[in-house]
């Protein structure tokens, strides 16, 4: 810190320089466990020589920040210090070179002690030093605290078995993480399998082995409570057999954004043994045989050879030439193909299940065209939870080939063309005809015998043909059937189509006894039958003769199957909860045989629509068809039809909402016809019923209770959610958290979690940027649900509550949203910290001299947090300014910043900066000034990050004040003053001597001027040489007329010389004989120059901005300077020599004065010694003054001694 911000200073001073070379490191802090593999990058940027450039890695501990600990280098195998020798040795710490000028530090096997700075330099490779050569990033080791468990366990299941395993996954970070979690299997060298897993973003997923069998709900993962994950497979398969365990990792957001997994831990395994069952099975396809005529029946059976078979699921198709004719489901209902279920409605054609194992495909008339190959397939499904099957194993047997014949006529009928008539009287016959039936009334479709008997009186003569007829109510008469004598039977025109199928059937019981069978009677078969007999007998010649005929009748009433015929539909339970069942009965009248079919067809109109649509038909050959919108109902719907009556009941169970609404029933009333078809004879619709199903009555409560919630930002918000009862043990729940401002007019989103445990963020969330400060867990009571908004910011605070949905399980596996219900609210306070922040207070006054140094001190006595930064500005007030200046500011960034008051007063580069501890800033300012004067202080604001990394200002403080006075340094300037008195004779040269005695300061410099001292005319003194007998005198003199002066030259303190004065002008020289003696040499003298000379000398010191200015002055003595005249005196002579001058006129004198007062010291002390008392008397004393010696120092008279009234009395 102390180097660095005079560093920051000289920055400052040079202004803004872009760096040319550029080193980044990864951002930091990075959090990492112990034991973990970590990697940090760093490239440079910007440099300039080999493309390939060397990194070199140290560390700075946190025990000693200042110190630099060396790790690895890419060009000095010898850089690491010893304590990471033996780790770069074996490659435990090294460095991996990505580019030329990128590389990552590898540290495999982290410790404790690798927490601290980490520094990435790049040695020099520039022509000169410009830009950043390093940076540096922070790192942290914390313990690996991540625990995952499984009980290691040997299961033995079956096949379809359900399997759940248990596994718990805890961790005890501190910092705020995200755990994964996945179920894999594995089977011996084989690579693992991700059965399904939990991602960080709490997304599940599966690998494409199991993402079927996931979606269709066979495969679940589910988090009970706080750290228990469990694996549930509801069907085991054969292929689930191996070792399955629990991997979990810890995930940390780094600062650059991306998710880094911290540690990962698998449990122990589970091994899972799956006994197959024997799911084998084999298909037969058998018939009669295979050659075939029109008209007959056919029947193929498909025969299912496996175990189990009644648990089982198997589909089954039948094939025609490879094409589709039927299918049909595990359910028994069929599905036939469009030309085939025209053939099926007419009753040609019966698909159906006689067993668990046997399938028949029956075509009661065959026709020519249906000659081909014809097959079946069976194939195995699977049963999921949800009520879906899924398609296994498929086999089919080999093809059976049929052949189907034409028609051919097996009898021709031949009647007599002539019948010769015996004369009447000849022969009589003697036969008696009697006709007898089964029922003189029936019902339509029943059958019909009649019976006709022959008695004769005597013994047959002959033979018989036999005629039955029909007169109808309308009289009209038709032939039936014929038996001629010879046996040959042959049908009525009206009858010839009806007898081909069997319809009609007419034989010879006995000789005397012929029968007529009327099959599958119809209404228009009501009427008379008659049997009309003819005997014959044959004549000699051979030929048959008319003998007589004989007729008898009865009467036979049909009633029509429509008649009376109604259809009711009705029901018990109208309205049913979910899940229960209900059933509907169509009752049919009149009862009709078993014979009579009967196609019942339930229809459905749902609730919201104004259609029916067919559910499901109940078929005259007793099939079921399902209709093409059914596929909800097959599941969970039962048809059944009464064994005694035509009635059908419909049972539906686990009713839900799509089986609401209004059902009818249709039936169909069918007739066979004599050719096998058949013939709808009438139907009849039902009445409406409606069936309500309603949800099941809610039971659902949340905790309304109120909570008042005050903290400090950066804690967790932990927000509890209660379910206080439940409709059902297996209700569902989804969680709305929603937070409502006071700006806000609702609540909004933050999270969503729903009742299949899938996450979905809110817009608040996404807003306010939460989704990395969300923690969602449901307890182990399963009903209290938890909220954790990590890093709380002042900006989290509002109202929050929950908003729950019950859902439940439709019975057709649907999820429906049974009651929805808003908890009591959670009043949040996020505060900021209370601020501490506390600056000394102590006043101080300094005094120092210019160039020297002054330390300003900025203590900070208490501040609001640890993890606080400051920013640190100085202020100066000096006098006559209204306000106070900025001096300097130090950012909360550690940027150094000059203030405007450093622009005025030149402060820049005279600023430094330290920081010897926390919480203490010393400002000195150098080489200061008298402008520097004045009150400073300093003013430190206390800024705080806030959760979400932005740092805020919390608190401000102003410290004491510290008056600073900058003197100028005292003057010290003496020029000496006792200078001799010259006389030089004309044309000769006189010299100016000005010696400095002392200064104030090495660094002064001078400026020296001399002057020419003269009297004014009208002065007193004859000559500025000659001194006045008084001083007192002499100085009133002076003040009321000063002696002129005349610059002769000057000479500056930056040594430029004035202009020489006009007396003078080209006779002076100028002489600099030390640093502290200047010498003015006068040439060519003339008595003109011939007076009072002195110089004054003007110290100047330099200011600290390099000014110089003028500190004092002083003034020498005035030097006599006498110029003689070329015609030279005694008094010239004697005044010019010095010696000689004092020796006649200076020390007689003094000599002459002691003489005298030793004469009078004498005299007084005899006269004491004589005990004079007058000077007891009053007389005054002898009293000697000093006698006055005046004398000129030009020379001009004699010096003359004289002592003044008054000094003897």
């Amino acid at each position: 810190m102390k180097c660095f911000f005079p560093v920051l200073s000289c920055l400052a001073v040079l202004g803004v320089v872009s760096a040319q070379r550029q080193v980044t490191v990864q951002e930091g802090p990075l959090y990492r466990t112990e034991g973990s593999h970590i990697t940090i990058w760093c490239n440079v940027s910007g440099y300039q020589g080999p493309s390939e450039q060397n990194f070199q890695w140290s560390i700075y501990l946190p025990s000693a920040p200042e110190r630099e600990v060396q790790i690895i280098s890419t060009m000095d195998s010898s850089f690491p210090y010893a304590i990471y020798t033996q780790r770069v040795r074996s490659r435990k710490i090294y460095v991996e070179r990505v580019q030329g000028h990128s590389a990552l530090l590898h540290i495999t096997d982290l410790q404790a002690r690798d927490v601290g700075e980490y520094e990435c330099h790049t040695p020099n490779t520039d022509e000169r030093y410009f830009g950043s050569y390093s940076a540096k990033m922070n790192l942290v080791v914390i313990p690996d605290t991540l625990q995952t468990t499984a009980i290691p366990q040997i299961l033995h299941k079956v096949e379809q078995d359900p399997l759940e395993l248990s596994c718990e996954v805890a961790t005890e970070t501190f910092q705020h993480s995200h755990l994964s979690v996945a179920w894999l299997r594995q089977r011996g060298s084989e690579k693992p399998v991700e059965v399904i897993s939990l991602s960080r973003d709490f997304v599940l997923h599966s690998s494409i082995e199991y993402s079927q069998r996931h979606s269709l709900g066979e495969v679940r993962l589910d988090k009970v409570g706080r750290t228990m994950f469990r694996l549930t497979v509801f069907h085991l398969q054969p292929s689930d057999q191996g070792e399955f365990y629990c991997e979990a990792a810890e995930w940390i957001q780094d600062p650059d954004g991306s998710w880094y997994a911290m540690t990962q831990k698998r449990s122990e395994g589970i091994v899972v043994n799956v006994q197959p069952t024997d799911k084998e099975f084999a298909v037969r396809l058998e018939t009669d045989k295979r050659l075939y005529t029109v008209g007959e029946s056919v029947e193929f059976r498909c025969i299912l050879e496996a175990q189990s078979i009644p648990e089982r699921h198997f589909a089954v198709s039948w094939a025609f030439n490879s094409s589709l004719i039927a299918s049909m489901g595990p359910n028994a209902v069929p599905v036939l193909n469009n030309e085939f279920a025209h053939r099926e409605a007419k009753g040609q054609l019966k698909v159906a299940k006689e067993s668990d194992s046997v399938f028949v495909l029956k075509i009661y008339h065959l026709r020519q065209e249906d000659t081909g190959k014809y097959n079946c397939r069976v194939t195995e499904r699977e049963k999921t939870v949800t009520g879906e099957f899924i398609d296994k194993e498929s086999k089919r047997p080999k093809n059976i080939p049929i052949i189907v014949l034409p028609l051919t006529d097996h009898w021709v009928v031949k009647v007599p063309q002539h019948h010769q008539i015996l004369p009447q009287g000849h022969l009589e016959s003697s036969i008696s005809v009697e006709v007898t039936s089964n029922a003189s009334v029936i019902l339509e479709g029943e059958n019909l015998h009649f019976s006709c008997s022959i008695r004769t009186a005597g013994r047959q003569q002959g033979r018989f043909s036999v005629t039955w007829q029909l007169v109808d109510r309308q009289n009209r008469r038709n032939n039936i059937m014929r038996l001629d004598r010879d046996g040959t039977v042959q049908p009525g025109a009206s009858y010839w189509e009806r007898s081909s199928f069997g319809g009609v059937q007419m034989e010879q019981v006995q000789p005397n006894s012929f029968s007529l069978g009327i099959f599958n009677s119809r209404k228009e078969d009501e009427g008379q039958y008659e049997c009309h007999v003819t005997e014959w007998v044959r004549a000699v010649d051979g030929e048959w003769q008319l003998v007589g005929e004989r007729r008898a009748s009865t009467s036979i009433s049909i009633t029509a199957l429509e008649t009376g015929f109604a259809v009711t539909a009705i029901s018990r339970t109208p309205g049913v909860t979910y899940s229960d069942s209900f059933d509907l009965q169509c009752i049919i009248k009149p009862h009709y045989p078993a014979r009579v079919p009967v196609s019942v067809t339930w229809r459905f109109q749902p609730v919201g629509t104004v259609e029916f649509h067919d559910l499901v038909t109940f078929t005259r050959d007793g099939g079921v068809q399902w209709g093409d919108r059914s596929s909800s109902f097959r599941t969970r719907t039962a048809i059944e039809k009464a064994e005694s009556s035509n009635n059908v009941r419909l049972s539906i169970s686990r009713a839900s909402d799509t089986e609401a609404g209004k059902y009818q029933c249709v039936a169909e009333l069918w007739r066979k016809n004599y050719d096998n078809t058949w013939t709808r004879l009438a139907e009849r619709t039902s009445n409406l019923l409606e069936i309500r199903v309603l949800q099941p009555v809610t039971k659902l409560q949340v905790s309304k209770s109120k909570r008042t919630l005050t903290l400090v930002e950066n804690r967790p918000i932990q927000l509890n959610c209660s379910v206080k009862s439940q409709t059902s043990q297996n209700s569902h729940f989804a969680v709305l958290w929603y937070v409502h401002k006071p700006s806000d007019a609702d609540g909004k989103l933050i999270l969503k979690t729903t009742h299949n445990s899938a996450f979905e963020y809110g817009t608040y969330a996404e807003e306010e940027s939460l989704r990395g400060r969300l923690q969602f867990e449901r307890h182990m009571s399963g009903g209290l649900f938890s909220l954790t908004v990590q890093r709380a910011e002042v900006s989290d605070s509002g109202s929050y509550y929950c908003h729950v949905e019950e859902w439940l399980l439709s019975p057709n596996y649907a999820w429906y949203k049974l009651a929805e219900e808003v908890s009591g609210r959670t009043e949040v306070t996020v505060k900021q910290p209370d601020s501490r922040l506390k600056l000394s207070q102590a006043q101080g006054n300094l005094s120092v001299l210019e160039t020297q140094q002054v330390q300003l001190e900025c203590t900070v006595l208490n501040r609001t947090s640890t993890t606080s930064q400051f920013m640190v500005e100085w202020f100066v007030w000096k006098p006559n300014h209204p306000e106070q200046e900025t001096v300097a500011r130090l950012s909360r960034d550690a940027t150094f910043h000059y203030g405007e008051q450093a622009a005025k007063n030149n402060l820049k580069g005279r600023l430094h900066l330290e920081s010897p501890s926390s919480g203490v800033y010393r400002l000195f300012i150098q080489n200061v000034a008298v402008q520097d004067s004045g009150t400073y202080n300093c003013r430190v604001e206390e800024w705080l990050p806030s959760p979400s990394g932005m740092w805020y200002k919390r608190a401000e403080d102003t410290s004491g004040q510290t008056a600073v006075t900058v003197m100028r340094p005292d003057a010290a300037l003496q020029v000496d003053t006792v200078v001799p008195n010259a006389t030089v004779t004309e044309k000769a040269a006189f010299q100016l001597d000005c010696s400095i005695v002392s200064r104030s300061s090495q660094d002064s410099r001078f400026a020296v001027v001399w002057y020419s001292l003269r009297t004014k005319p009208g002065d007193k003194r004859g000559s500025p040489a000659l001194e006045e007998d008084e001083e007192e005198e002499e100085e009133e003199e002076e003040e009321e007329n000063p002696p002129e002066r005349t610059a002769l030259l000057s000479v500056g303190p930056d040594a430029v010389f004035g202009p020489e004065g006009s007396p003078w002008e080209g006779r002076l020289r100028f002489q600099r004989l030390s640093p502290l003696l200047y010498r003015l040499t006068v040439l060519q003298a003339s008595p003109q120059d011939t007076g009072n000379y002195s110089c004054r000398v003007e110290e100047w010191l330099p200011s600290p901005q390099k000014e110089w200015y003028r500190l004092t002055e002083e003034e020498s003595a005035p030097i006599g300077i006498r110029v003689l005249d070329t015609s030279s005196t005694l008094q010239s002579i004697i005044c010019s020599n010095d010696a000689l001058f004092y020796f006649i006129f200076f020390y007689p004198f003094p000599i002459f004065g002691i003489l005298i007062i030793t004469i009078l010291l004498v005299r007084f002390k005899s006269r004491n010694s004589s005990k004079n008392s007058e000077g007891k008397n009053g007389v005054p004393l002898l009293w000697i003054k000093e006698p006055h010696l005046n004398y000129s120092p030009t020379c001009l008279e004699p010096p003359v001694l004289s002592i003044h009234p008054g000094a003897i009395d």
